[in-house]
């Protein structure tokens, strides 16, 4: 559907240039625009490159299990049905974690990890919809996202961040004055989106439950 939209918006840009006479306006802005969007990629692989060297460094001091142990409380209060000791448990941590540092990018594979992880625990628990034998049957587009799988997708939504990352390279890339100056507000807007995530999921859990 994105794609759609993108491609409709690129339409009535170049039909409207074209209309109006501006079409050597619309060309010019459409080579300035590709210029910047390489200068921002090589600028945010740098940032992506350091943050992820950081995090990699981390997690070989051991750092990363730390946090990763520091939390299970928490998992276990969202998840209390992934038993302890689960897989799915180290990767949904990690993700959090990568997620709170601002590491957009780098929080990606291990939340496909525990979606993976989630998905056999389904299978382990007989959901027919995640047996082996049911995929010839009923497709893979017949399963039905699990409890623990919903809740740990709203709270990537959500997404608490201490730094983000991404934000401040944008901001750097575009000539900000103070590109830093953007981590009060989002910390304290994803602590109240991350809240009502917890809430959310909390209550509907419970429902679940009942």
């Amino acid at each position: 559907m994105l794609n759609y939209i993108w491609a409709f918006m690129i339409l009535i840009g170049v039909v409207y240039g074209a209309f109006t006479g501006k079409m050597a306006e619309v060309t010019n802005a459409a080579l300035d625009s590709a210029g910047d969007a390489v200068s921002l990629c090589i600028t945010m692989i740098g940032v992506m490159a350091l943050w992820v060297g950081l995090m990699e460094i981390a997690q070989k001091s051991g750092l990363i299990a730390k946090l990763t142990k520091g939390i299970q409380p928490f998992i276990s209060f969202l998840f209390p049905r992934i038993p302890k000791g689960h897989p799915a448990r180290e990767y949904i941590a990690t993700n959090l974690i990568a997620n709170v540092l601002g590491l957009g990018w780098a929080c990606t594979p291990a939340g496909l990890k525990a979606m993976e992880e989630l998905a056999k625990l389904e299978a382990e628990r007989g959901n027919p919809a995640y047996l082996p034998e049911q995929q010839g049957i009923r497709g893979a587009g017949a399963r039905v996202a699990s409890n623990e799988m919903c809740t740990f997708l709203i709270l990537n939504i959500s997404s608490l961040q201490l730094i983000p990352v991404n934000m401040i390279a944008y901001r750097s890339q575009y000539g900000s004055v103070n590109p830093a100056g953007i981590i009060a507000p989002a910390i304290l807007a994803t602590f109240v989106s991350t809240l009502t995530a917890v809430v959310y999921c909390k209550g509907k859990d419970r429902r679940w439950s009942k």
